[in-house]
């Protein structure tokens, strides 16, 4: 069915950038037609009543019009500022990278209610959760499945021996953890046991689930490796927002493990 000219959906602002002198282009995630691109008129100037409700990293109502070559957005009302996120530089990163994921590995106009659901509970949980990279991990997990880049973590992907906790090796290019066997020779990077677990823990658990999570630093960095270098043969490349997140966790204080 051909969608109207004028129509209404929910979305999450994914980014934003500017096009004229005072106009946006925002890019929007919706459940029923996946990525979309659409310029907020006006939001530049100093009186726009719409810049407060297309801003980035926040869900709202959008009332879409079909310009000549992109969408319009003619009207829009927050439902979600997400603004832990907004108030917290390291719980903000890691919504970059979460939304920059979604963007780049997204299509235009093709429906994606899974995906828009697992962002918008990936955000929540950022807001919630006091440990904001346990959210990020999950986060990051969960849309490797949605995709079908599903990390296997129960069995060697090289030998399919079943793996235990100690000893094992993980490789983004094979699609998941090698055994200790495996590793000894030369296959996947060092998996630290608790990083294992983690990930198991992860896997299985709602994001409500990791509100007592927290995770050290080291093991906190192994993680990011493992997730980024997953997460890159998906997009073919890495992260932009990924830096920022990087120099914010060197900065901070020194957590305990797990």
């Amino acid at each position: 069915m051909p969608r109207p000219r004028s129509w209404r959906s929910e979305a999450v602002v994914l980014r934003q950038r500017p096009i004229g002198d005072a106009d946006k282009v925002c890019v929007l995630l919706t459940p029923a037609q996946g990525r979309v691109e659409a310029v907020a008129r006006g939001v530049r100037k100093p009186k726009s009543k719409l810049a407060g409700h297309v801003a980035e990293i926040s869900r709202g109502q959008f009332q879409l019009a079909q310009g000549r070559d992109l969408f319009v957005i003619t009207g829009a009302q927050t439902t979600d500022a997400f603004t832990a996120l907004h108030d917290d530089v390291e719980r903000l990163g890691r919504a970059a990278e979460i939304c920059e994921l979604v963007d780049r590995s997204t299509e235009f106009d093709v429906p994606g209610r899974i995906v828009f659901d697992l962002l918008c509970t990936g955000l929540a949980a950022l807001c919630r959760l006091p440990e904001p990279a346990a959210a990020g991990f999950w986060f990051a997990l969960r849309y490797l499945d949605a995709q079908g880049y599903r990390p296997e973590l129960e069995r060697c992907v090289l030998c399919g021996e079943k793996l235990g906790p100690e000893g094992n090796g993980f490789s983004a290019r094979d699609g998941g953890a090698v055994c200790p066997a495996c590793h000894r020779v030369g296959a996947g990077a060092h998996l630290s046991s608790s990083a294992f677990r983690l990930l198991r823990f992860m896997r299985r658990s709602p994001a409500e689930a990791l509100g007592g999570v927290r995770i050290g630093r080291d093991t906190a960095a192994e993680l990011d490796r493992h997730l980024q270098a997953s997460t890159g043969e998906v997009l073919e490349g890495r992260l932009r927002s990924a830096a920022f997140v990087r120099a914010v966790d060197a900065a901070a204080k020194p957590r305990r493990e797990r």
